[in-house]
């Protein structure tokens, strides 16, 4: 079996063996992936992260020896948490964004392979305790625009900004959000929710196509156009620019 990592700092995923075709996800810097075939100069893979499968460019593609990658899958690893820096290292400069992975990092080290890597930026633990801090990362992505498949502060949808939250909670969510509400603890009633809830929307035939974060004192954040702060109620999301409600309230999750 062969494996993969992002060694730049976003790499698109794409539908079809093509870069015209539609963007369905991004790799960030140091997520690993298993290379599951290639043709014409592109690689279909299989994120290790949400196990969601794509094609990219195979020049973007960085392989990895068996053992690196086990290895790579045991380590502990910081997050980036600064919009953009970047990481250095004898060989090369990289920038990367927030929600890279910084595999067996020390407050500014991280190593992978046999290259080291030199990143002074903020970061934090992958290990959990940053659920006390959902808040204040979802607020480093407010105003980011939407973008269909992005999982970045330059570009994200709404899937995508829920996942990259919550992977700083060290909660692993999977990459859609009707995937999502297949996780995650039933909360009856919106009265019950609590900030770190995640709420589901449908559309007319009862799919679900929308998630946002729950906060406190009724209002949720979402991408939606961009990254932005609206009304929630038992109907579904007020949106405060235009006056009505742009999304229809299916369930709420619990996860933390």
């Amino acid at each position: 079996m062969k494996h993969g990592i992002a060694l730049l700092g976003i790499i698109p995923l794409r539908k079809e063996s093509s870069h015209r075709s539609e963007l369905v996800s991004q790799l960030l810097f140091g997520e690993t992936y298993e290379l599951i075939s290639t043709a014409n100069n592109w690689s279909m893979i299989k994120c290790s992260y949400d196990d969601y499968e794509g094609w990219i460019d195979h020049q973007q593609h960085h392989a990895l020896s068996e053992r690196d990658y086990l290895l790579l899958s045991e380590a502990e690893a910081g997050i980036a948490l600064d919009l953009a820096f970047t990481a250095t290292s004898t060989h090369r400069a990289i920038p990367i964004v927030a929600g890279s992975s910084l595999p067996f990092f020390d407050g500014m080290n991280f190593k992978i392979g046999k290259e080291k890597f030199i990143y002074n930026g903020q970061a934090l633990p992958s290990d959990g305790k940053a659920t006390a801090l959902f808040e204040r990362v979802a607020m480093r992505y407010l105003n980011s625009p939407y973008l269909w498949g992005g999982r970045s502060p330059f570009g994200i949808d709404c899937s995508g900004f829920t996942q990259m939250v919550y992977k700083f909670c060290g909660v692993v969510l999977s990459r859609d959000a009707y995937q999502q509400a297949e996780q995650g603890i039933t909360i009856n009633f919106v009265e019950e929710a609590q900030p770190g809830d995640l709420a589901f929307f449908n559309n007319e035939e009862g799919k679900i196509i929308h998630v946002g974060i729950v906060l406190k004192d009724g209002r949720i954040i979402h991408s939606s156009g961009k990254v932005r702060i609206d009304k929630l109620d038992h109907f579904g999301i007020f949106n405060t620019d235009t006056g009505k409600y742009s999304h229809l309230l299916k369930i709420i999750k619990r996860f933390f």
